[in-house]
C-alpha cells in the first residue's frame, strides 16, 4: 500500500510512504479489536469502590423493640440493610479489574485498527514535524491545512518532541503520542490517524517482530 506523504502545509510533497500490507492491509480481527479495548479501559479502572456491609456499620446494638407483642416482624438490630443506614447487601469490594492479554492478540488488534483506518481512508501520512518553538497555533493550522480540522485526530511521532507535544496539550480533540504508546484504544477512538514519515517504520519492526 503506498500513500502520498504531506507537508504541513497539506500539499503534496511528491513522495510515497510504503506501507507494510502486513499490518496496514489485513482482514481486521474484530473480536481481538474487543479485548484489547476492553483490557484497556479495565485497566484504567481504579477498583477502589466500597460500601459498608452490615458488620462494618457503627450502630448501637440495642434491640430494635421487644420480641413480641407488637404485630410486626422480630428485630434485633438497627445495622439490619433493611433500616435506613443499614448495611448494604453484597455491596462493591475493592478488586483489580486487569486481566492478562496474549502479546500477539494485542499485536493482530493493532494491525487490525490500522487496517480498519487504512480501509476507510482515515489515515494520513505527514512528513516528519518541527516547531522552533510551542505554538498551539502553529498545530492547529497544520490541522487546517491537513482538512481535519474539528475531527478527533490522533498524531503519531516516530520521536518524543516537546514542542509538538506541548502545542497539541490546550487543543481539544487531538492527541499527540509516539510510536511507543500507539494502543488500539486510541487507535479505533480517533476519527483520522496521522502517521509522520518518521513513526512508520517504527511502529512496522515493532509490530512485525510480535
Amino acid at each position: 500500500m503506498e500513500l502520498s506523504i504531506l507537508s504541513a502545509q497539506g500539499k503534496d510533497t511528491g513522495r510515497k510512504a510504503v506501507l507494510n500490507d502486513s499490518i496496514f492491509a489485513i482482514e481486521p480481527n474484530e473480536h481481538a479489536v474487543y479485548l484489547d479495548v476492553k483490557q484497556y479501559l479495565a485497566n484504567q479502572r481504579q477498583g477502589t469502590h466500597k460500601a459498608k456491609e452490615r458488620a462494618e456499620i457503627a450502630r448501637t446494638t440495642k434491640k430494635v423493640h421487644k420480641q413480641k407483642g407488637t404485630g410486626g416482624a422480630r428485630h434485633g438490630s438497627m445495622k439490619s440493610p433493611i433500616y435506613r443506614g443499614g448495611g448494604r447487601v453484597f455491596g462493591p469490594e475493592p478488586r483489580d479489574y486487569s486481566f492478562k492479554l496474549n502479546k500477539k492478540v494485542k499485536a493482530l488488534a493493532r494491525k487490525s485498527a490500522l487496517s480498519l483506518k487504512a480501509a476507510n481512508h482515515t489515515l494520513v501520512v505527514l512528513e516528519n514535524l518541527h516547531f522552533e518553538s510551542p505554538k498551539t497555533k502553529s498545530f492547529v493550522a497544520m490541522l487546517q491545512n491537513l482538512g481535519i480540522n474539528g475531527k478527533k485526530s490522533l498524531v503519531v511521532l516516530g520521536d518524543s518532541n516537546k514542542n509538538v507535544y506541548l502545542s497539541s496539550r490546550n487543543f481539544e480533540g487531538a492527541n499527540v503520542i509516539t510510536y511507543s504508546e500507539l494502543n488500539t484504544y486510541d487507535i479505533m477512538n480517533a476519527g483520522v490517524i496521522v502517521l509522520t514519515e518518521g513513526s512508520i517504520e517504527k511502529i512496522e519492526t515493532a509490530l512485525t517482530a510480535k
